[in-house]
Protein backbone atom coordinates (compact mmCIF):
# COMPACT_ATOMS: atom_id res chain seq x y z
CA UNK A 1 0.00 0.00 0.00
CA UNK A 2 2.87 2.23 -0.34
CA UNK A 3 3.57 4.16 -3.98
CA UNK A 4 4.30 0.78 -5.82
CA UNK A 5 0.26 0.51 -5.38
CA UNK A 6 -1.50 0.60 -8.48
CA UNK A 7 -4.90 1.08 -7.01
CA UNK A 8 -5.30 1.73 -3.72
CA UNK A 9 -9.08 2.35 -3.06
CA UNK A 10 -9.34 -1.31 -4.74
CA UNK A 11 -7.44 -2.64 -2.38
CA UNK A 12 -9.92 -1.87 0.32
CA UNK A 13 -12.29 -3.79 -1.68
CA UNK A 14 -10.14 -6.73 -1.72
CA UNK A 15 -9.55 -6.56 1.88
CA UNK A 16 -13.42 -6.29 2.41
CA UNK A 17 -14.33 -9.06 0.21
CA UNK A 18 -11.45 -11.63 1.43
CA UNK A 19 -13.10 -11.19 4.91
CA UNK A 20 -16.49 -11.78 3.56
CA UNK A 21 -15.44 -15.12 2.13
CA UNK A 22 -14.17 -16.28 5.68
CA UNK A 23 -10.27 -15.57 5.12
CA UNK A 24 -7.82 -14.07 7.23
CA UNK A 25 -6.45 -10.23 6.32
CA UNK A 26 -3.70 -9.07 8.80
CA UNK A 27 -3.36 -5.17 8.58
CA UNK A 28 0.51 -4.22 8.68
CA UNK A 29 -0.01 -0.49 10.40
CA UNK A 30 3.12 1.52 8.89
CA UNK A 31 4.38 -1.35 6.95
CA UNK A 32 4.68 0.05 3.15
CA UNK A 33 2.00 2.40 3.94
CA UNK A 34 -0.36 0.24 5.68
CA UNK A 35 -0.60 -3.00 3.71
CA UNK A 36 -2.70 -5.81 4.51
CA UNK A 37 -1.35 -9.59 4.41
CA UNK A 38 -3.37 -12.64 3.32
CA UNK A 39 -2.00 -16.51 3.21
CA UNK A 40 -1.98 -17.24 -0.29
CA UNK A 41 -5.31 -18.02 -1.50
CA UNK A 42 -5.93 -18.53 -5.26
CA UNK A 43 -9.23 -17.06 -5.24
CA UNK A 44 -7.95 -13.97 -3.77
CA UNK A 45 -5.28 -13.49 -6.08
CA UNK A 46 -7.75 -14.29 -9.14
CA UNK A 47 -9.58 -11.28 -7.67
CA UNK A 48 -6.55 -8.90 -7.54
CA UNK A 49 -6.14 -9.46 -11.13
CA UNK A 50 -9.67 -8.62 -11.89
CA UNK A 51 -9.51 -5.48 -10.11
CA UNK A 52 -6.06 -4.47 -11.02
CA UNK A 53 -4.56 -4.34 -7.34
CA UNK A 54 -0.94 -4.64 -7.24
CA UNK A 55 0.84 -8.05 -4.87
CA UNK A 56 3.41 -9.50 -4.12
CA UNK A 57 3.67 -13.28 -3.15
CA UNK A 58 6.27 -13.93 -0.48
CA UNK A 59 7.42 -17.13 0.62
CA UNK A 60 7.17 -18.38 4.18
CA UNK A 61 10.35 -17.49 5.66
CA UNK A 62 10.15 -13.80 4.48
CA UNK A 63 7.23 -13.58 6.24
CA UNK A 64 8.18 -14.89 9.40
CA UNK A 65 11.10 -12.16 8.92
CA UNK A 66 8.44 -9.40 8.46
CA UNK A 67 6.39 -10.54 11.51
CA UNK A 68 9.32 -10.30 13.61
CA UNK A 69 10.37 -6.99 12.59
CA UNK A 70 7.21 -5.97 12.78
CA UNK A 71 6.56 -7.19 16.85
CA UNK A 72 9.87 -5.16 17.49
CA UNK A 73 9.18 -2.84 20.51
CA UNK A 74 11.84 -0.70 19.12
CA UNK A 75 9.87 -0.29 15.52
CA UNK A 76 6.58 1.74 15.13
CA UNK A 77 4.52 -1.02 13.19
CA UNK A 78 2.05 -3.41 14.65
CA UNK A 79 0.08 -6.11 12.97
CA UNK A 80 -4.06 -5.69 12.98
CA UNK A 81 -6.37 -8.89 12.50
CA UNK A 82 -9.42 -7.97 10.77
CA UNK A 83 -12.07 -10.64 11.37
CA UNK A 84 -15.34 -9.63 10.60
CA UNK A 85 -17.36 -7.41 7.35
CA UNK A 86 -19.06 -4.13 9.14
CA UNK A 87 -21.99 -4.08 8.23
CA UNK A 88 -22.50 -0.23 6.74
CA UNK A 89 -25.30 2.41 6.30
CA UNK A 90 -24.73 5.30 4.33
CA UNK A 91 -27.60 8.33 5.91
CA UNK A 92 -28.70 9.94 2.86
CA UNK A 93 -32.25 11.12 1.44
CA UNK A 94 -34.55 9.11 -0.89
CA UNK A 95 -34.90 11.78 -2.86
CA UNK A 96 -31.70 12.89 -5.49
CA UNK A 97 -30.28 16.12 -4.70
CA UNK A 98 -27.85 17.89 -6.99
CA UNK A 99 -24.58 16.47 -5.44
CA UNK A 100 -22.87 13.17 -4.61
CA UNK A 101 -21.43 11.90 -1.34
CA UNK A 102 -17.38 11.16 -1.40
CA UNK A 103 -18.19 7.52 0.78
CA UNK A 104 -20.82 6.27 -1.45
CA UNK A 105 -18.58 6.96 -4.52
CA UNK A 106 -15.62 5.44 -2.91
CA UNK A 107 -17.65 2.73 -1.86
CA UNK A 108 -19.45 1.95 -4.83
CA UNK A 109 -15.83 1.73 -6.50
CA UNK A 110 -14.11 -0.31 -4.11
CA UNK A 111 -16.94 -2.64 -4.39
CA UNK A 112 -17.91 -2.60 -0.70
CA UNK A 113 -21.77 -2.89 0.08
CA UNK A 114 -24.11 -0.83 1.50
CA UNK A 115 -27.49 0.19 2.82
CA UNK A 116 -29.16 3.89 2.19
CA UNK A 117 -30.77 4.82 5.23
CA UNK A 118 -32.95 7.96 6.25
CA UNK A 119 -34.84 9.57 9.01
CA UNK A 120 -37.31 7.17 8.93
CA UNK A 121 -35.27 4.19 9.61
CA UNK A 122 -33.35 5.47 11.90
CA UNK A 123 -36.57 6.72 14.07
CA UNK A 124 -37.96 3.17 13.62
CA UNK A 125 -34.73 2.09 15.23
CA UNK A 126 -33.17 0.55 12.16
CA UNK A 127 -29.83 1.74 13.14
CA UNK A 128 -28.91 -1.62 15.52
CA UNK A 129 -28.90 -3.59 12.29
CA UNK A 130 -25.16 -1.82 11.26
CA UNK A 131 -21.35 -1.41 12.54
CA UNK A 132 -20.88 1.65 11.03
CA UNK A 133 -23.12 4.82 9.84
CA UNK A 134 -21.78 7.68 7.58
CA UNK A 135 -23.07 11.57 7.27
CA UNK A 136 -22.57 13.52 4.68
CA UNK A 137 -23.56 16.96 3.29
CA UNK A 138 -26.49 16.58 5.70
CA UNK A 139 -28.19 19.38 8.12
CA UNK A 140 -29.48 18.30 11.15
CA UNK A 141 -30.26 21.67 12.18
CA UNK A 142 -33.74 21.85 10.19
CA UNK A 143 -32.55 25.06 7.88
CA UNK A 144 -32.28 22.99 5.26
CA UNK A 145 -28.52 23.43 4.73
CA UNK A 146 -28.72 27.29 4.36
CA UNK A 147 -29.69 26.66 0.81
CA UNK A 148 -32.47 29.03 0.74
CA UNK A 149 -30.40 32.34 -0.26
CA UNK A 150 -29.51 31.18 -3.07
CA UNK A 151 -31.55 28.54 -4.28
CA UNK A 152 -35.18 28.92 -2.38
CA UNK A 153 -36.31 28.96 -6.23
CA UNK A 154 -34.90 26.07 -7.23
CA UNK A 155 -37.13 23.00 -8.48
CA UNK A 156 -34.54 20.34 -5.89
CA UNK A 157 -34.98 22.95 -2.95
CA UNK A 158 -38.74 22.86 -3.05
CA UNK A 159 -38.77 19.43 -3.19
CA UNK A 160 -36.30 18.75 -0.46
CA UNK A 161 -38.28 21.13 2.08
CA UNK A 162 -42.01 19.74 0.43
CA UNK A 163 -40.34 15.97 1.64
CA UNK A 164 -39.07 16.85 4.73
CA UNK A 165 -42.07 18.71 5.87
CA UNK A 166 -44.41 15.21 5.08
CA UNK A 167 -41.92 12.58 6.87
CA UNK A 168 -41.44 15.18 9.77
CA UNK A 169 -45.72 15.17 9.98
CA UNK A 170 -45.67 11.46 9.16
CA UNK A 171 -43.30 10.84 11.99
CA UNK A 172 -45.34 12.95 14.55
CA UNK A 173 -42.86 16.00 14.33
CA UNK A 174 -44.22 19.99 14.02
CA UNK A 175 -40.68 21.25 12.67
CA UNK A 176 -38.36 19.53 10.79
CA UNK A 177 -35.93 20.85 13.18
CA UNK A 178 -37.38 18.84 16.08
CA UNK A 179 -37.22 15.87 13.94
CA UNK A 180 -33.73 16.05 12.85
CA UNK A 181 -32.91 16.14 16.57
CA UNK A 182 -34.67 13.20 17.18
CA UNK A 183 -32.58 11.67 14.43
CA UNK A 184 -29.38 12.85 16.13
CA UNK A 185 -29.96 11.78 19.71
CA UNK A 186 -30.90 8.31 18.20
CA UNK A 187 -27.32 8.15 16.08
CA UNK A 188 -25.50 9.34 19.39
CA UNK A 189 -26.80 7.06 21.57
CA UNK A 190 -26.37 4.35 18.59
CA UNK A 191 -22.60 5.42 18.69
CA UNK A 192 -22.45 5.63 22.72
CA UNK A 193 -23.83 1.58 22.51
CA UNK A 194 -20.77 0.70 20.70
CA UNK A 195 -21.67 1.86 16.97
CA UNK A 196 -18.94 3.89 14.66
CA UNK A 197 -19.54 7.22 13.59
CA UNK A 198 -18.24 8.46 10.09
CA UNK A 199 -19.10 12.40 9.13
CA UNK A 200 -17.82 14.48 6.08
CA UNK A 201 -18.86 17.86 5.36
CA UNK A 202 -21.81 19.69 6.98
CA UNK A 203 -22.73 16.52 8.35
CA UNK A 204 -20.22 17.59 10.95
CA UNK A 205 -21.37 20.52 12.79
CA UNK A 206 -24.29 20.45 12.16
CA UNK A 207 -24.92 17.24 13.78
CA UNK A 208 -23.16 18.86 17.30
CA UNK A 209 -25.10 22.04 16.56
CA UNK A 210 -28.25 20.19 16.58
CA UNK A 211 -27.50 18.16 19.92
CA UNK A 212 -26.16 21.70 21.61
CA UNK A 213 -29.45 23.44 20.92
CA UNK A 214 -31.86 20.78 22.20
CA UNK A 215 -35.15 22.64 23.16
CA UNK A 216 -33.37 26.01 21.58
CA UNK A 217 -35.27 27.53 17.89
CA UNK A 218 -32.18 28.72 16.26
CA UNK A 219 -33.95 28.38 13.12
CA UNK A 220 -35.06 31.65 10.98
CA UNK A 221 -38.69 32.41 10.20
CA UNK A 222 -38.60 31.41 6.23
CA UNK A 223 -36.95 27.53 7.62
CA UNK A 224 -39.80 26.96 10.35
CA UNK A 225 -42.60 29.47 10.42
CA UNK A 226 -41.73 31.27 13.29
CA UNK A 227 -38.41 33.55 14.76
CA UNK A 228 -35.10 32.29 16.10
CA UNK A 229 -34.96 32.40 20.02
CA UNK A 230 -32.74 35.79 20.76
CA UNK A 231 -31.06 33.49 23.72
CA UNK A 232 -30.01 31.25 22.01
CA UNK A 233 -26.69 31.45 21.80
CA UNK A 234 -26.49 31.54 25.91
CA UNK A 235 -28.93 28.76 25.95
CA UNK A 236 -26.56 26.58 24.07
CA UNK A 237 -25.32 23.22 26.10
CA UNK A 238 -21.92 22.09 24.61
CA UNK A 239 -21.51 19.22 26.85
CA UNK A 240 -24.62 17.56 24.69
CA UNK A 241 -21.87 17.53 21.69
CA UNK A 242 -19.35 15.28 20.44
CA UNK A 243 -16.95 17.31 19.27
CA UNK A 244 -17.10 20.89 19.36
CA UNK A 245 -17.69 23.23 22.13
CA UNK A 246 -17.68 27.15 22.65
CA UNK A 247 -19.06 27.68 19.04
CA UNK A 248 -20.52 30.94 17.86
CA UNK A 249 -23.69 30.46 15.60
CA UNK A 250 -24.42 32.14 12.62
CA UNK A 251 -27.97 33.55 13.21
CA UNK A 252 -27.96 35.60 9.16
CA UNK A 253 -29.79 32.93 7.75
CA UNK A 254 -28.85 34.37 4.53
CA UNK A 255 -24.99 32.95 5.34
CA UNK A 256 -24.31 29.52 4.02
CA UNK A 257 -23.03 29.00 7.78
CA UNK A 258 -24.11 27.56 10.80
CA UNK A 259 -21.48 28.80 13.21
CA UNK A 260 -18.12 29.46 13.71
CA UNK A 261 -16.91 25.86 13.70
CA UNK A 262 -16.15 26.00 10.01
CA UNK A 263 -13.56 28.05 8.58
CA UNK A 264 -14.60 27.98 5.00
CA UNK A 265 -15.28 32.12 4.95
CA UNK A 266 -12.54 33.08 7.27
CA UNK A 267 -9.45 31.29 6.00
CA UNK A 268 -6.52 32.47 3.89
CA UNK A 269 -5.70 29.30 1.61
CA UNK A 270 -6.23 28.68 -1.42
CA UNK A 271 -5.87 25.53 -3.90
CA UNK A 272 -2.13 25.99 -4.02
CA UNK A 273 -1.30 26.06 -0.31
CA UNK A 274 -4.13 24.23 0.74
CA UNK A 275 -2.91 21.03 2.66
CA UNK A 276 -3.21 19.46 5.81
CA UNK A 277 -0.64 17.01 7.97
CA UNK A 278 -1.43 13.24 8.94
CA UNK A 279 0.16 13.03 12.84
CA UNK A 280 2.52 9.76 13.39
CA UNK A 281 0.94 7.69 16.36
CA UNK A 282 2.84 5.37 18.32
CA UNK A 283 1.25 1.77 16.60
CA UNK A 284 1.36 -0.03 19.48
CA UNK A 285 0.03 2.20 22.01
CA UNK A 286 -1.96 4.14 19.91
CA UNK A 287 -3.88 1.62 17.72
CA UNK A 288 -7.16 2.98 16.82
CA UNK A 289 -5.75 6.42 15.66
CA UNK A 290 -2.67 5.03 13.68
CA UNK A 291 -5.34 2.98 11.76
CA UNK A 292 -7.36 5.67 10.88
CA UNK A 293 -4.26 7.42 9.63
CA UNK A 294 -2.52 4.76 7.04
CA UNK A 295 -1.60 6.53 3.90
CA UNK A 296 1.23 6.78 1.46
CA UNK A 297 0.80 10.58 1.99
CA UNK A 298 1.23 12.05 5.33
CA UNK A 299 0.58 15.41 3.88
CA UNK A 300 -2.70 15.64 1.88
CA UNK A 301 -4.01 18.47 -0.36
CA UNK A 302 -6.77 20.31 1.14
CA UNK A 303 -10.64 20.52 -0.49
CA UNK A 304 -13.30 22.79 0.55
CA UNK A 305 -17.23 21.77 1.30
CA UNK A 306 -19.88 23.51 2.73
CA UNK A 307 -17.53 22.71 6.34
CA UNK A 308 -14.26 22.75 4.95
CA UNK A 309 -12.09 22.59 8.29
CA UNK A 310 -12.51 22.99 12.06
CA UNK A 311 -10.97 26.22 13.83
CA UNK A 312 -8.69 24.38 16.44
CA UNK A 313 -9.92 26.47 19.27
CA UNK A 314 -13.04 25.29 19.55
CA UNK A 315 -12.44 21.07 19.53
CA UNK A 316 -12.75 19.73 22.65
CA UNK A 317 -9.81 18.34 24.43
CA UNK A 318 -10.93 15.15 24.81
CA UNK A 319 -11.03 14.91 21.16
CA UNK A 320 -7.51 13.04 18.99
CA UNK A 321 -6.60 15.28 15.80
CA UNK A 322 -5.16 13.36 13.15
CA UNK A 323 -5.14 15.68 10.37
CA UNK A 324 -4.51 19.54 10.58
CA UNK A 325 -2.94 22.76 8.98
CA UNK A 326 -0.96 23.95 11.99
CA UNK A 327 0.11 27.30 10.45
CA UNK A 328 -3.82 27.96 9.81
CA UNK A 329 -5.21 26.21 12.84
CA UNK A 330 -7.79 24.27 11.36
CA UNK A 331 -8.78 20.73 11.77
CA UNK A 332 -8.91 18.79 9.19
CA UNK A 333 -9.76 15.07 10.49
CA UNK A 334 -10.56 13.69 13.70
CA UNK A 335 -11.76 11.19 16.24
CA UNK A 336 -13.14 10.99 19.30
CA UNK A 337 -14.96 8.43 21.70
CA UNK A 338 -18.06 8.02 23.40
CA UNK A 339 -19.63 5.16 25.44
CA UNK A 340 -18.70 2.21 24.11
CA UNK A 341 -18.45 4.33 20.31
CA UNK A 342 -16.12 6.13 18.37
CA UNK A 343 -16.82 8.58 15.96
CA UNK A 344 -14.30 10.24 13.34
CA UNK A 345 -15.24 14.23 11.55
CA UNK A 346 -13.80 14.75 8.60
CA UNK A 347 -13.82 18.23 6.84
CA UNK A 348 -14.66 18.95 3.40
CA UNK A 349 -17.08 17.38 0.69
CA UNK A 350 -14.47 15.58 -2.33
CA UNK A 351 -10.99 14.66 -1.63
CA UNK A 352 -9.99 15.06 -5.39
CA UNK A 353 -12.78 18.09 -6.31
CA UNK A 354 -11.22 21.02 -4.11
CA UNK A 355 -14.47 23.14 -4.73
CA UNK A 356 -17.45 20.78 -5.25
CA UNK A 357 -20.23 22.94 -6.40
CA UNK A 358 -24.11 22.38 -6.29
CA UNK A 359 -24.54 20.90 -9.78
CA UNK A 360 -21.05 19.74 -10.46
CA UNK A 361 -20.72 15.64 -11.96
CA UNK A 362 -19.52 13.24 -9.34
CA UNK A 363 -15.70 12.65 -9.48
CA UNK A 364 -14.53 9.61 -11.50
CA UNK A 365 -12.23 7.94 -9.08
CA UNK A 366 -10.94 5.75 -11.87
CA UNK A 367 -8.95 9.10 -12.11
CA UNK A 368 -7.77 8.98 -8.86
CA UNK A 369 -7.12 5.15 -8.00
CA UNK A 370 -4.41 6.51 -5.42
CA UNK A 371 -6.50 9.24 -3.70
CA UNK A 372 -4.71 10.10 -0.24
CA UNK A 373 -7.87 11.51 0.57
CA UNK A 374 -10.14 8.92 -0.35
CA UNK A 375 -7.97 6.87 1.55
CA UNK A 376 -8.65 8.12 4.68
CA UNK A 377 -12.33 7.36 4.29
CA UNK A 378 -11.09 3.85 3.85
CA UNK A 379 -9.48 3.73 6.89
CA UNK A 380 -12.86 4.15 8.66
CA UNK A 381 -14.83 1.51 6.33
CA UNK A 382 -12.24 -0.94 7.80
CA UNK A 383 -11.38 0.50 11.34
CA UNK A 384 -14.27 -1.86 12.75
CA UNK A 385 -13.25 -4.89 11.37
CA UNK A 386 -10.45 -5.04 13.51
CA UNK A 387 -10.07 -7.23 16.48
CA UNK A 388 -9.68 -5.81 19.44
CA UNK A 389 -6.50 -6.34 21.28
CA UNK A 390 -6.73 -6.19 25.42
CA UNK A 391 -5.55 -3.01 27.34
CA UNK A 392 -1.43 -3.38 28.15
CA UNK A 393 -1.37 -2.59 30.97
Amino acid sequence: MDEDQKNHLKAYGIAYWTISKQVEVDWLLNYRGGSFLIKYNKAVEDELKIRGVSYEVMADGKVVNLLNEISDPSVNMEMVKLEKTPKIAVYSPKSKLPWDDAVTLVLTYAEIPYDVIYDDDILQDKLSKYDWLHLHHEDFTGQYGRFWANFRYATWYQEDVKNQEALAKRMGYKKVSQMKLAVAKHIKEYCAGGGFLFAMCSGTDSFDIALAAEGVDICAQMFDGDAVDPNAQSKLDFNKALAFQNFTLDNNPMNYEFSDIDVTQTRTLNQTNDYFTLFDFSAKWDLVPTMLTQDHDKVIKGFMGQTTAFKKSLVKTSVTVLGENKGAAEVRYLHGEIGKGQFTFYGGHDPEDYQHAVGDPPTDLSLHPNSPGYRLILNNVLFPAAKKKPQKT
